[in-house]
């Protein structure tokens, strides 16, 4: 079985497991924007948009959400550069229907892929392609640059080559992005992220997103090197963030190539658990960033191998707590609502 099929083998049936943790939802009327989950059905696994509403729904206020890019609804024939905006429609079709239901979540934005060392006229044709689609709900593109040398020991492997952020077609293209008024997304591993911040610094006017915390690993070659490694990763993002083109999304560690391990217990962890472990990442974060460009994500269903939606944005709640309500406003919601222009 390939490590992809097996991450999706373990979505499947978690629903008994993730019930095992009971908890209260915290502050149920904070208004939250998840500018971060995937939709799909592939290879058994199947999360639409009922998969998505049975999570927003579980407690917490969840008023709009961001679709991003996951290879899932490629066209399968026709130019290969255009392939991707197969998604697009799909997502779409869900987002339409969401419009539908005032009482759930409603799906407002798109990031859709687009190969961005494609020559200027063919990365247009992709980005018009993408627009017309979407219905007006496309916001950007997530082209993700993740590559590991020990990649066969990751359950989601890396799609990009080595360098890619520095390849001179890919910063053109990122370059492109902005002058459209689209969003790049970022999406890669710890040991990446000074190219990244060198991307951010030649293309400054392209916001950029960096997603998951700058992929800190915890598996294979860096088992239980994560923690002794983390003032490496704070010198890191905190470089990141002196680009004032650069966003940043907190969430993502759940994922089972970071290394926790939650997916694999008897029993899922409960926020305060998942607080004490992970609340130095987020702190950071928004120390460095600020929380003007900080907003809270789910990445569900991807998280959801480790964590139900109502823990993991009780976690979010608590670690939140500790800044004022002007700063809770815009982690949950308003940096979202601005970046993505909902």
């Amino acid at each position: 079985m390939s490590d992809r099929k097996k991450f999706l083998s373990w979505l499947n049936g978690r629903d008994a497991w993730l019930a095992q943790v009971d908890e209260a939802v915290i502050d149920p009327g904070r208004e939250i924007v998840d500018p971060h989950h995937h939709l799909w059905h592939r290879a058994g696994s199947v999360y639409e948009l009922a998969g998505l509403w049975a999570d927003t729904g579980s407690g917490h206020r969840v008023a709009e959400t961001v679709f991003v890019q996951c290879h899932a609804y490629h066209d399968q024939d026709g130019p290969e550069h255009l392939r991707p905006v197969g998604e697009t429609p799909a997502v779409a079709a869900m987002a339409a229907d969401s419009e539908a239901n005032p009482d759930q979540a409603t799906i407002t934005g798109i990031v859709g892929h687009a190969d961005l060392r494609l020559a200027p006229a063919r990365l247009d044709e992709v980005l018009d392609a993408h627009t017309a689609a979407a219905g007006g709900r496309f916001r950007g593109i997530r082209h993700s640059a993740s590559f590991d040398q020990d990649g066969a020991a990751l359950s989601i492997p890396g799609r990009g080559p080595a360098g890619l952020y520095s390849d001179p077609d890919y910063r053109r293209g990122a370059a492109r992005l902005g002058e459209r008024g689209l969003t790049m997304e970022g999406w890669h591993y710890h040991h990446q992220n000074a190219d990244f911040r060198d991307l951010a610094a030649a293309c400054p006017d392209t916001v950029m997103i960096l997603d998951h915390f700058g992929g800190p690993l915890g598996v294979g070659p860096y088992t239980g090197l994560r923690e002794s490694r983390f003032s490496d990763w704070q010198r890191d993002v905190a470089a990141i963030a002196d680009c004032p083109n650069v966003v940043a999304k907190l969430g993502g560690l759940a994922m089972p190539d970071n290394g926790f391990g939650w997916h694999e217990r008897a029993a899922p962890p409960g926020s305060d658990e998942l607080a004490a472990a992970n609340a130095h990442y987020y702190r950071h974060m928004i120390e460095v960033f600020g929380p003007e460009r900080c907003m809270f994500e789910s990445n569900f269903p991807v998280d959801r191998v480790s964590v139900s939606y109502l823990v993991l944005w009780n976690m979010f709640k608590k670690i939140a707590a500790d800044y004022d309500q002007a700063a809770q406003a815009e982690m949950f919601a308003g940096t979202a609502r601005r970046i993505y222009r909902l």
